[in-house]
């Protein structure tokens, strides 16, 4: 008897030495999993199809803990996306696409600018699509416990969507967090937004016949609005209330007619073109993630459409990039 449970000590040892205590939680959670699966009507041939193969990818973690979102200030994070060389990029991919993203602006409403500057700061113009195994990064994002309950709602939209054969499991590679294709559609994306444009029974997001339609129509039925801006950087005078300036891209708050804000804007003049009615409120983006930062600098004006990318994603700096490289590909083309 005491031969047996050193020898069974010494196998549960060696299990947890070849798969470590995270891999032996994933396994339960992977069966666990399973079960929430069938309750959510997907086959039971599509779960063995896709989560047999599943594994849990430390890296994930790492990666989510550490987004340049948190840790690069304004100037730097917008500089390294908005490039010469990512500007030059992005004329040349609309020069060799022109039919098709003439089309969808016009189809849509949504200027080519902004569905080009969207695909240039996710993927460089679908060159970086991402190689991480999607249903690995989610599963990876379920089992751990910072954001388990969304990260669980997108992989069971990711399976009902295999389940319904409305993507092509095989092809499911892109970012950690389990976005895909040119513009890094996450499951509840797809399952809301994409468009099997090309009417052949399938949605390829990394096609742009279907890629360019969905990322247009996701922004027209947010509310984009073509004619509206996006930003404007301001200089903020020392009166300001710090109560009404944003420095988180949760909610923005403090949402009043642009005019509220001329007794706190030095550079005011500078935005007499535009509509004093407009909603608008003010970021100081630098504050959440510099402690030391100045709270007035950098500042920003932002409106409707501005909120409208941040629903594409929740990142202050994200959404200045991308209506920066916005406007400079439109005085390019």
């Amino acid at each position: 008897m005491k031969q047996i449970s050193i020898f069974f000590l010494i196998f549960i040892l060696n299990f947890t030495n070849v798969y470590g205590v995270d891999d032996l939680n994933f396994i339960k959670w992977k069966n666990q999993f399973k079960k929430k699966a069938l309750s959510n009507n997907i086959s039971e041939k599509t779960i063995n199809l896709t989560m047999s193969n599943v594994k849990y990818l430390p890296k994930v973690i790492e990666y989510d803990r550490y987004q340049p979102e948190f840790y690069e200030d304004t100037k730097t994070y917008i500089s390294k996306r908005t490039s010469k060389q990512k500007l030059n990029n992005g004329i040349n991919f609309y020069l060799n696409n022109k039919i098709i993203i003439d089309n969808v602006e016009n189809e849509f409403s949504v200027e080519k600018e902004l569905l080009l500057a969207l695909m240039g700061i996710e993927t460089n113009f679908g060159k970086y699509v991402g190689k991480m195994d999607i249903l690995s990064s989610l599963a990876t994002l379920s089992f751990d416990k910072r954001r388990s309950e969304f990260f669980t709602k997108e992989l069971i939209l990711l399976l009902q969507l295999i389940d319904t054969n409305k993507i092509d499991y095989k092809t499911l590679y892109g970012s950690w967090a389990g976005a895909f294709g040119f513009f890094q559609f996450m499951p509840s994306t797809i399952t809301n937004y994409a468009i099997d444009h090309n009417k052949d029974d399938y949605i390829d997001l990394k096609d742009n016949e279907d890629a360019y339609p969905s990322a247009a129509n996701y922004l027209k039925k947010m509310g984009w609005k073509t004619e509206e801006p996006c930003f404007y950087k301001i200089e903020l005078k020392n009166n300001v209330p710090s109560k009404i300036l944003n420095v988180s891209a949760k909610k923005i708050h403090s949402k009043k007619k642009l005019k509220s804000f001329k007794k706190y804007i030095n550079n005011y003049s500078n935005l007499n073109f535009l509509d004093e009615n407009l909603s608008a409120a003010i970021i100081t983006p630098d504050r959440d993630i510099i402690p030391d930062a100045e709270t007035l600098n950098p500042a920003y004006i932002v409106f409707n459409n501005y909120e409208i990318i941040l629903k594409w994603n929740r990142s202050l700096r994200f959404a200045l990039a991308v209506c920066t490289l916005k406007d400079k590909i439109k005085d390019e083309i």
